[in-house]
């Protein structure tokens, strides 16, 4: 003869469930939180609260009250009469307290100085933010007119030479399911075959250097190498964007330039070695 469940036990199931459901729908509304910064941060200027939820595909409810919750906090500010917010002051305050242990800033800021004085060009440290590049750290050039990227900007990872290095230890198939589809159109509406793409980040991977003719505009050539971790995983390149001309006659000291300065930065991060490191060796 079978059991019936009790009522204590139908109840502590009820209760459970009621539990699960309750983290689970905090971890939802955590998780749009970040994807709320995450779009103000990709705009790049305020947007109204209906703005962010048209942008996101999201309940314009829940969004209208994660704003609240996140201005509350500081974590946005609103920046008119008509509503439109942006990045608070608490991603400020808490960005300024991670940079106190961030090594890797601590470590790079005189490899990309030793970049510098060597090519006189701007150097860069680059990374990726999900399936996007961006610039992370830069000294700027000596040049009476410097080329560089913007930091933080978000870039589709195919128009990067560092896109490449950062990929280059992935399968295939990780890969193009990483880069939105639309992420292979040029910034001049041409297309980039996702193949080539792979084969090219294959093969840069292979040589732990790369270089090629800027995507996004058509008077620079672009050199990176790669930063690799303790487990020899390339998270961070140094790199330069260089004029064609310059790029061309300089080719080979630019690629052991950035080659060297490369490998000093991933014996530096894995030993965490002293704050002002000397990228001569001495």
């Amino acid at each position: 003869m079978e059991k019936t469940p009790g009522k204590k036990t139908v109840e502590a199931e009820i209760a459970g469930s009621r539990s699960a459901d309750t983290k689970k729908t905090k971890e939802r509304g955590l998780e749009r939180s970040f994807q709320v910064l995450d779009h103000l941060c990709a705009a790049g200027e305020p947007l109204r609260p209906i703005e962010i939820a048209t942008g996101m595909g999201a309940p314009k409810s829940s969004i209208y009250e994660l704003v609240a919750v996140l201005t509350a906090a500081g974590v946005l500010e609103r920046s008119d009469a008509e509503g439109r917010v942006y990045l608070g002051p608490k991603l400020h305050y808490w960005g300024l307290n991670y940079q106190k242990s961030f090594d890797l800033a601590r470590l790079a800021r005189p490899i990309l100085e030793w970049v510098t004085d060597q090519t006189r060009e701007t150097a860069q440290l680059c990374k990726l933010d999900g399936n996007k590049y961006y610039v992370a750290m830069m000294n700027e050039g000596n040049r009476p007119f410097r080329i560089s990227a913007a930091i933080g900007e978000r870039t589709p990872i195919p128009w990067t030479a560092s896109g490449r290095l950062l990929l280059g230890h992935l399968p295939e198939n990780e890969i193009l399911a990483l880069i939105p589809p639309e992420d292979f159109i040029r910034p001049d509406g041409g297309r980039i075959d996702p193949q080539d793409f792979v084969k090219s980040a294959q093969s840069a991977w292979e040589q732990q250097f790369f270089s090629f003719d800027s995507i996004a505009d058509t008077y620079t050539h672009c050199f990176a190498a790669p930063v690799l971790d303790p487990d020899g995983i390339c998270r961070n390149t140094v790199c330069i964007i260089a004029p064609k001309q310059d790029a061309l006659a300089n080719h080979d000291h630019y690629r052991a330039t950035l080659t060297e300065a490369g490998k000093k930065l991933s014996r530096l991060l894995c030993s965490q070695g002293p704050a002002r490191p000397d990228v001569n060796g001495q």
